[in-house]
C-alpha cells in the first residue's frame, strides 16, 4: 500500500520463477489480495475466522496435518496457476480453507449478512455467487472449492471407504517441527524429581482423608 514493493514483484510468472530464480513468487502470490478496500477485508475476514476455526476445531493437536494441508492445497493451486494463468491465489487458498471447514460441519446454520440462511457446507458456493455480484472471477473460487474438494475426499472420504486407505501422510519431519513429541510410557523421572512431587501428592493425600 505504501508503494515499497509493487504487485508486480510478488504475482505468480512461472517464466520468472524458473528462469530467474525468482522463488519467492511462489509464495508472494499467495500473500496479495489487492488494494485496502472491503473486497481486502472481506478475504482477512474469512481467512482469519476459517483458519482459526480448524486449527481449533478438527486440527486441534495436530499443527504438522494443518501445515501439510497448506502445502498440499497451495501445491495443487501452483500447479492449476500453470495452466490457466492466474497472478494471485491468495483468494482461492481462502475459498479452499472455508470449504473444508464447511464439509467438516455440515450441520451448521449459517446466515450471510442477514439474507441468507443456509447449512455450511452451501457456504464456498455463496461466497463465490458474492464475489460474481462483486464483478470478480469466479475461476478463483472455483479452484479453491476444487482443491479443498480434492483435500477433503484424500483425507475424509476415500479412506472411509471398501478398500480405501489414507493417501495424505504428513511426513516426519513436519511431525518433528511442529508436533510435541509423545511422553515415552517406560521414562522413569530422577529421584530429585520424585520427591519434588511427594510433598504435593502428601498434602492432596490429606485432603481426600475423611474428617
Amino acid at each position: 500500500q505504501l508503494e515499497f514493493i509493487t504487485p508486480f514483484q510478488l504475482y505468480f510468472n512461472p517464466d520468472l520463477i524458473f528462469r530467474k530464480f525468482q522463488i519467492w513468487r511462489l509464495i508472494t502470490n499467495f500473500l496479495f489480495f489487492g488494494p485496502l478496500g472491503f473486497s481486502f477485508f472481506f478475504n482477512m475476514i474469512f481467512l482469519y475466522r476459517y483458519c482459526r476455526m480448524l486449527e481449533e476445531g478438527s486440527f486441534r493437536g495436530r499443527t504438522a496435518d494443518f501445515v501439510f494441508m497448506f502445502l498440499f492445497g497451495g501445491f495443487l493451486m501452483t500447479l492449476f496457476g500453470l495452466f490457466a494463468s492466474l497472478f494471485f491465489l491468495g483468494q482461492a487458498f481462502t475459498i479452499m480453507l472455508v470449504y473444508v471447514w464447511s464439509r467438516r460441519n455440515p450441520y451448521i446454520r449459517m446466515n450471510f449478512f442477514g439474507l441468507l440462511n443456509f447449512q455450511a457446507p452451501f457456504l464456498p458456493w455463496v461466497l463465490m455467487g458474492f464475489s460474481l455480484l462483486l464483478g470478480n472471477s469466479i475461476i478463483i473460487d472455483l479452484l479453491g472449492i476444487a482443491v479443498g474438494h480434492i483435500y477433503y475426499f484424500l483425507e475424509d472420504v476415500f479412506p472411509n471407504q471398501p478398500g480405501g486407505k489414507k493417501l495424505l501422510l504428513t511426513p516426519g519431519f513436519l511431525k518433528m517441527v511442529f508436533d510435541t513429541p509423545e511422553e515415552d510410557p517406560n521414562y522413569n523421572p530422577l529421584p530429585e524429581d520424585q520427591l519434588e512431587n511427594q510433598p504435593g501428592d502428601q498434602d492432596q493425600n490429606q485432603q481426600q482423608r475423611p474428617q
